[in-house]
């Protein structure tokens, strides 16, 4: 019997069920999702499932893509973030890719004090099934893992990715970012809207990446996302908030958490991000990419911490002259 998984042609003898198949690839069912000719077969049911001839599989997990531990939210805790009726104690979202190593990945995310962490679907290598993955880094009870979408560059791949990830994490909340081109990566907008409704249709929190566009903002929220995140810049450019004006705009018509996401360089740039009234930051290549990775993800921990308490603390006025600090009544 011959069966594609992954793209990769193999014989095995038959009959064959899922979970026999798992065991000859030294995979634990635990740790994937398991989709069988486009169509996800729950996880209760490997036992049952004969396998045939010619049967395409796709077998996907999660990898790296985008103080201590999470910190824990208590009564004392006024101001978390909170996102589809979730509450994290951290407003800094950060990405689990491009690091040189998982080690430095867990130490990086431990630095930063996030509590969410984006991670990407992949398939699995089945050629090394036992190498160290994510989870056995950093701990999905003790970290919420935010399945993403990169790399999609439309509506269907977008919600058939989504939907692997909620069989082998179990995760409803999701980043959702469906691609325009290779070149900008910019999010295409039409293809993204259409993946949102159907994905909130089939019980998703749906976190949606988009441009810094606030009528389709509006427009996402009225769907049903449960948090807008505009981009700052282009993906892994380090550019900065390019258009605050549209930020500010998004976040003063804005029901949902507003975060900014992609575009992000250094630390001014996420306090700049908080003190525009941003519920937070998501962040990847900032930190991955620095000299010192876990320098800079507790540099841009501290940045969110004093971007949020300055802008509940209210700037001063911009004024035209100088004003003189000192009273001048009684001076010598």
């Amino acid at each position: 019997m011959r069966l594609t998984i992954n793209g990769e042609a193999r014989d095995f003898p038959a009959p064959l069920n899922i979970d026999s198949l798992l065991t000859n690839l030294g995979l634990d069912p635990r740790r994937i999702a398991f989709e069988r000719n486009l169509e996800i077969v729950p996880r209760s049911e490997y036992p049952r499932v004969t396998l045939n001839d010619g049967d395409r599989v796709e077998i996907v997990h999660f990898i790296g893509g985008g103080a201590g531990p999470a910190a824990a939210l208590d009564a004392a805790d006024g101001d978390p973030l909170v996102v589809a009726g979730r509450r994290f104690a951290s407003r800094l979202i950060v990405g689990t890719g491009k690091y040189q190593d998982f080690e430095q990945t867990r130490a990086a995310v431990e630095a930063s004090g996030a509590d969410m962490v984006t991670v990407a679907v992949r398939r699995v290598n089945i050629a090394e099934p036992g190498k160290p993955m994510l989870a056995d880094y950093l701990d999905p009870k003790t970290y919420t893992y935010l399945p993403n979408t990169a790399g999609c560059y439309n509506a269907d791949e977008a919600v058939r990715t989504l939907r692997l990830a909620r069989e082998a994490g179990g995760w409803s909340l999701v980043k959702l970012e469906v691609l325009g081109d290779k070149k900008t990566l910019y999010p295409d907008m039409i293809e993204t809207l259409k993946a949102a409704e159907v994905l909130i249709k089939d019980g998703f929190d749906v976190m949606v990446y988009c441009t810094d566009d606030p009528l389709f903002a509006r427009k996402l929220e009225d769907v049903g996302c449960a948090a807008i995140m505009p981009l700052a810049a282009p993906i892994g450019s380090g550019l900065g908030i390019q258009n605050p004006i549209n930020i500010r705009l998004i976040v003063e018509q804005a029901n949902v958490p507003v975060i900014v996401d992609a575009g992000v360089g250094t630390a001014s740039d996420a306090a700049i991000a908080m003190e525009l009234g941003c519920d937070g930051v998501l962040m990847n290549t900032a930190i991955a990419e620095a000299r010192d990775p876990v320098r800079m993800a507790s540099a841009m921990r501290l940045a969110v911490e004093a971007g949020r308490q300055a802008y509940l603390a209210g700037r001063m006025p911009k004024k035209r002259y100088a004003d003189p600090s000192s009273p001048l009544a009684g001076l010598i």
